[in-house]
């Protein structure tokens, strides 16, 4: 697959919490090798020059701003933006073939946060020394997501939770006071809000549901927000359940009611983006970043000042459960100039470089210090909502090789909200693979 190389940037991240990794040992990609010790790490970092920053599209400008300030500061150690697709299947798919071909085109990667396991499992990235980042002042469960067998091999970039964007005019509008915790409150929201004769041609609410890793988080949280959970702390597959149920039930639902908009169902994140700042939906799940554009006064933004956050609602009596997301940046072991990639990694995922992106991106530092900021938070006015909602947050499982387990929940969750399958046959299809996955 052709990549494109760019100057541009990444969106930054957001806060999260996040439940004690899965080990699935499998087949298919898995090596099965034990990573290096931690202790040869420092000497695997030799080599100066020119690296490639592999990462997805950025659309903020704000991580360009910090490759642009390293490069003029490091004229002899350029770094150039290698850009991947939106989807973040391509991306690993992208990432995955690199590395085993051994191709020294990718430097440093910019890596989905259940994907550090699976990389370090291979030999795809490297151990990081144990004193090259200063993990003590990081978010625990962001370097517990960059760690692997009690050992770091990635920078914590960013973390991330879902957040409920909403339309406070049209909520104001309809005469409800505050936004809904709940699906059922959002549904009868929905009534209302629809019901105004502004609204015609408007949808209730869109989250990600095209089958690639947006599908796999948002199945996820409606599980979790039904009380459930795709694997229990054990690694048993457990979507088998009654609460599995109620949350693939609730999805499926809301597409046959057209509460979600048909055409939803190829929507990822910057699509259910585009929706609501055009004003097509009054809800819409995403991920923080997506403020910045929906604030933006340049006359792009149909719904600025026009919207509030909340978390993500609940299903019937429980609370709202985000998914844990977020990046970490690696070393990819096949690249020249090693040593070059560690301190770009340094530089790009210090406290200052977070604090400066953040005039330009939404995504919330890895620093709690910054989280807390009384400056960060007045233009960041959601971080205390964000932090609120990674409180239930739950991890998709870090498994090995996670390409086969997020395949298999895709596959069975879009045949239930295509229609092709009912919730139950779903699940049940679901289950077995997941098993068979597990005891490989």
């Amino acid at each position: 697959m052709r990549q494109r190389r760019h100057s541009r940037q990444i969106l930054l991240g957001t806060a999260a919490l996040t439940i004690s990794a899965l080990a699935l040992s499998g087949c298919g990609e898995s090596s099965g090798e034990e990573p290096e010790p931690q202790q040869d790490a420092a000497e695997a970092f030799e080599g100066r020059g020119p690296i490639n920053y592999v990462s997805s599209r950025d659309a903020s400008g704000a991580a360009q701003d910090s490759i642009d300030k390293w490069n003029a500061e490091h004229p002899d150690e350029q770094v150039t933006f290698v850009e991947l697709p939106d989807s973040a299947d391509q991306q690993r798919q992208q990432l995955v073939q690199n590395a085993q071909i051994e191709s020294d085109t990718f430097s440093v990667l910019n890596l989905d946060v259940v994907w550090t396991s699976e990389f370090a499992a291979n030999r795809w990235i490297l151990p990081l020394p144990e004193d090259a980042l200063p993990t003590d002042t990081m978010v625990p469960a962001a370097v517990d997501t960059a760690t692997y067998r009690d050992t770091l091999y990635g920078a914590p970039y960013y973390t991330d939770g879902a957040l409920l964007y909403y339309r406070t005019d049209l909520l104001q509008a309809a005469g409800i006071d505050a936004p809904p915790t709940t699906w059922e409150e959002m549904t009868a929201a929905c009534e209302k809000v629809l019901a105004l004769p502004d609204t015609e041609g408007m949808s209730c609410y869109a989250g990600q549901f095209d089958k690639n890793e947006a599908l796999t988080v948002n199945f996820t949280e409606a599980v979790g927000s039904a009380g459930g959970q795709v694997f229990d702390a054990e690694g048993t597959p457990t979507v088998n359940t009654p609460e599995a149920l109620a949350g693939l039930t609730q999805l499926t639902d809301a597409f046959d009611e057209g509460l979600v908009p048909s055409d939803a169902i190829t929507y990822i994140e910057e699509q259910g983006r585009r929706a609501f700042q055009e004003g097509e939906l009054v809800f819409l799940r995403n991920w923080p970043f997506v403020y910045s554009s929906l604030i933006a006064t340049d006359g792009s933004s149909s719904v600025a000042d026009k919207f509030g956050i909340s978390s993500v609602p609940g299903i019937g009596d429980n609370p709202g459960v985000s998914t844990l997301g977020g990046r970490n940046l690696a070393v990819s072991p096949f690249t020249e100039n090693k040593a070059t990639a560690l301190d770009f990694i340094k530089f790009f995922t210090s406290e200052e470089e977070s604090k400066a992106r953040l005039d330009k991106s939404s995504r919330a530092p890895v620093y709690p210090s910054l989280l807390e900021d009384p400056a960060v938070v007045e233009k960041r006015p959601f971080y205390p909502t964000l932090l609120e909602s990674l409180e239930n947050a739950q991890a998709r499982p870090q498994v090995v090789q996670y390409g086969a387990t997020t395949t298999a929940i895709q596959e069975e969750a879009y045949a239930a909200l295509a229609g092709e399958k009912d919730p139950e046959t779903a699940l049940s299809d679901m289950q077995a693979k997941l098993e068979e996955l597990s005891a490989e």
